[in-house]
C-alpha cells in the first residue's frame, strides 16, 4: 500500500513534481535511524517489545499521513512517511526472529517462510487500496492512509499471543565491550552477508521507487502501474515458499550468485525498452532476485554471529542497509527526473555486474 501511496500522494501535495518520490524516499531514510535503535531494544527488552512498539508507530504514521492529506500539509506528509518507514525498519526483524526459534539446520527455511507473509500483503494491500482510498469523500487517498493505521492495530494483536524467546537483561556494555562485538564485521561472512543484503535491497528500492512515475511518463494508466507493482511484490515474497529449502539443498553461496544473476537479468530487461512487457518483466525479475538475494544475505548472518554479538550486529546490518536504500532511493528519483528511465536501469546494471563479480570470485565461506 506505501509503494503505491508514496508516489501518488506526494504528486498530489508536492510543492514541485521533482519532490514527489521525497516522502516514499524520506520513508527509506527512517530505516537509517530506526534499524540499530530498534534492534538494541530487542536485545535488551525482547523482540516482542520492539515489534509492538513498531505496530504503535506504523498506526500513527497513518493516521498522521490522513490528516497531512486532508488538511494538505506536504510536511506533515513527509513526516508520516518517517514513522511509517521507522515501523518498517522494525518489522525487517521478524526474519531474524523466526531464525531464533529453529534449529540452525532450519534457520533458512523459517526465514524463508516467514517472509511468505508479503505474498498476502502483495494482494490484500492493492485491493485494501481500490476498497478504502476514496472512503474519506472529497479527499483522495486518505482513506487508504486510515485504512493502514487500522491494518496495523490489527496486526500487533497477535503479538500478545505469540511466545518467543524473553531477552536476556545484560548489564549494561562499555565501550570497550561495545568495539569488541563491533569487530565480527571485520569477518569475512559478515561482511559479505551485509554487502548482498545492502546490494540486493538498494537495487530494488532502485528499480521499483521511481517505476509508477516513470509508467505514468510513458503514458500507461495508474492502474497498470499499480499492477506491475502488484506482480512485483508477488514475486519478491512468493519464492519464499522454496526458498529456504533451494538453500538447504545447494547452499547458500549458489543462492546468492543466483539472487544476483536475477537482478542483473532484470535490470537488462528495464534498460532494453519502454513497453509494458518490459515493466512487467523487469520488476517480476528484481522481486525473484531480491528474494534470492535477501533470503541468502540473512542466512548468512544468521550462520555467521554468535546469539552474544547479535543485537548490535543485525543492527548494524539492517543500518546499512537501510543507507543503501536511502542513497539509491533519492538517487532514482533525480536520477529519472533528470535523465529518464534508461539511464536509471543502465546504472543499476553496472552496480550489479560489479558487485556479481566480486561474489563470483571470492573463494566460498562456510555456509
Amino acid at each position: 500500500m506505501l509503494i503505491i501511496l508514496g508516489g501518488l500522494a506526494g504528486l498530489m501535495l508536492a510543492p514541485s513534481t521533482a519532490l514527489a518520490t521525497l516522502p516514499a524516499s524520506i520513508q527509506t531514510m527512517a530505516g537509517l535511524f530506526a534499524a540499530g535503535p530498534f534492534s538494541l531494544l530487542m536485545g535488551r527488552l525482547g523482540r516482542r517489545t520492539g515489534f509492538l512498539l513498531g505496530g504503535v508507530l506504523a498506526a500513527l504514521g497513518g493516521l498522521a499521513a490522513t490528516v497531512a492529506l486532508v488538511s494538505g500539509n506536504f510536511l506533515l506528509l513527509c513526516a508520516a512517511h518517517f514513522a511509517l518507514g521507522a515501523a518498517l525498519s522494525c518489522y525487517q526483524y521478524f526474519r531474524f526472529a523466526a531464525a531464533e526459534v529453529v534449529t540452525s539446520e532450519w534457520q533458512p527455511v523459517a526465514i524463508s517462510l516467514m517472509l511468505t507473509s508479503g505474498l498476502i500483503a502483495a494482494f490484500a494491500g492493492p485491493q485494501v487500496f481500490i476498497a478504502t482510498k476514496d472512503a474519506l469523500g472529497a479527499v483522495p487517498l486518505a482513506g487508504a492512509y486510515a485504512a493502514v493505521a487500522g491494518v496495523s492495530i490489527v496486526g500487533v494483536v497477535p503479538l500478545a499471543f505469540v511466545r518467543m524467546p524473553t531477552a536476556d537483561i545484560a548489564p549494561r556494555p562499555t565501550n570497550t565491550n561495545r568495539f569488541a562485538s563491533l569487530a565480527v564485521l571485520r569477518r569475512k561472512s559478515v561482511r559479505s552477508a551485509v554487502l548482498l543484503a545492502a546490494v540486493s535491497q538498494g537495487v530494488m528500492v532502485f528499480l521499483m521507487v521511481p517505476t509508477p512515475l516513470a509508467m505514468i511518463g510513458c503514458g500507461f494508466s495508474e492502474a497498470m502501474a499499480g499492477d506491475v507493482i502488484r506482480w512485483h511484490v508477488v514475486a519478491m515474497f512468493a519464492p519464499s515458499f522454496f526458498t529456504g529449502f533451494l538453500i538447504k539443498r545447494f547452499g547458500t553461496r549458489r543462492i546468492a550468485l543466483t539472487g544476483l544473476a536475477l537482478l542483473t537479468v532484470s535490470a537488462m530487461a528495464a534498460a532494453t525498452g519502454l513497453s509494458s512487457v518490459h515493466f512487467y518483466g523487469s520488476l517480476i525479475l528484481l522481486g525473484v532476485g531480491w528474494n534470492f538475494g535477501f533470503i541468502a544475505a540473512t542466512q548468512l548472518l544468521a550462520s555467521a554471529v554468535t546469539s552474544d554479538k547479535k543485537s548490535m550486529v543485525q543492527g548494524v546490518n539492517d543500518t546499512v542497509i537501510a543507507l543503501a536504500s536511502t542513497v539509491f532511493a533519492f538517487a532514482a528519483g533525480a536520477i529519472v527526473a533528470g535523465f529518464g528511465w534508461i539511464v536509471l536501469a543502465c546504472i543499476a546494471l553496472v552496480i550489479l555486474v560489479m558487485t556479481f563479480g566480486t561474489f563470483a570470485l571470492e573463494r566460498p565461506h562456510p555456509t
